[in-house]
């Protein structure tokens, strides 16, 4: 062997060190690993449930819960938006509700905001929706007299001559005072029948990602069967939940009802957490 020729392990280093000058540039190349999606902060989770329970969140009565919401209005906004919900503040008379993302789009051409699947279409009759419109018109009244934010009080007798006005009079105080008062009732029980309706909203919701979106993935991605019998196991969670939740509300059970709202909340937050990062995943992965 030629005393300049270099020995076996020579050749051995100089193999390893071209093969690693090779890869260098393919590593550098690779996409960077994803970071670790971060947790929602717990107070704004609270809040956001909160949100959600009434579809509204006043000032006056949960002030912290409010200026949560009104400081993460961003934070808010995105957590609603698998939903096509947003958030609007009423900064003067310290509101917040939820509202249709301006996004939305209905399934069909005809169809328009109302028949988004998480929002009621409340119909109401004609001695309903007068009712609604003065005790709003007095609203307005209170509220020019004693400022924003005051809490408005209504007596029935009060609200009588009003309704005289454009119903008529039935020549019996007694008669009047009962025509009112079964408005009031029948005007209630509607609004506690939405109950029913969101939880026929949101079963229907539901059967679209199990017979739409879940069978889709599945053909994209089968190793995401795993993943989909996971979030189908919630949906039955979901319906359970929401079935005891409108049981609840039927039976006025205040208390009952707003533990249910939360446990509800909760489970829908974390499956929408869920659900949208495996159709993300699944986005994101290569087509074969």
């Amino acid at each position: 062997m030629s005393p300049n020729t270099p020995d076996i392990f020579d050749q051995w280093a100089s193999a390893a060190q071209a093969s690693a000058a090779v890869d260098a540039p393919e590593a550098a190349q690779a996409p960077p690993a994803p970071e670790p999606a971060r947790a929602t902060p717990s107070a704004l989770r609270r809040a956001v449930q909160e949100l959600l329970k009434h579809g509204l969140l006043e000032r006056s009565a949960k002030p912290h819960l409010f200026r949560q919401i009104a400081n993460d209005t961003a934070c808010v906004d995105a957590l609603l938006e698998p939903l096509d919900l947003t958030v609007r503040l009423d900064d003067h008379r310290g509101l917040a509700f939820v509202a249709i993302a301006a996004t939305y789009q209905a399934d069909g051409e005809d169809e328009d905001e109302w028949t988004h699947p998480l929002m009621r279409r409340q119909r109401l009759t004609l001695e309903q929706s007068l009712l609604l419109a003065i005790l709003r018109r007095e609203f307005l009244q209170r509220e020019q007299e004693s400022g924003l934010g005051v809490p408005v009080h209504l007596s029935v007798d009060s609200l009588l001559p009003q309704l005289e006005i454009y119903l008529g009079s039935t020549g019996s105080d007694m008669q009047e005072s009962k025509r009112l008062l079964n408005l009031l009732e029948d005007l209630e029980a509607a609004l506690h029948g939405a109950a029913d309706e969101f939880v026929a909203k949101l079963a229907a919701h539901l059967r679209h990602e199990e017979e739409v979106l879940f069978p889709a993935l599945l053909k994209a991605a089968p190793e995401a069967a795993p993943e989909i019998e996971g979030l189908e196991e919630e949906h039955r969670l979901l319906r359970v939940y929401a079935t005891d939740l409108a049981c609840r509300i039927r039976r006025k059970d205040t208390g009952g009802a707003y533990e249910g709202s939360r446990a509800f909340l909760a489970a829908l937050f974390d499956h929408i957490d869920r659900e949208r990062k495996a159709v993300d995943e699944r986005l994101k992965s290569p087509t074969p």
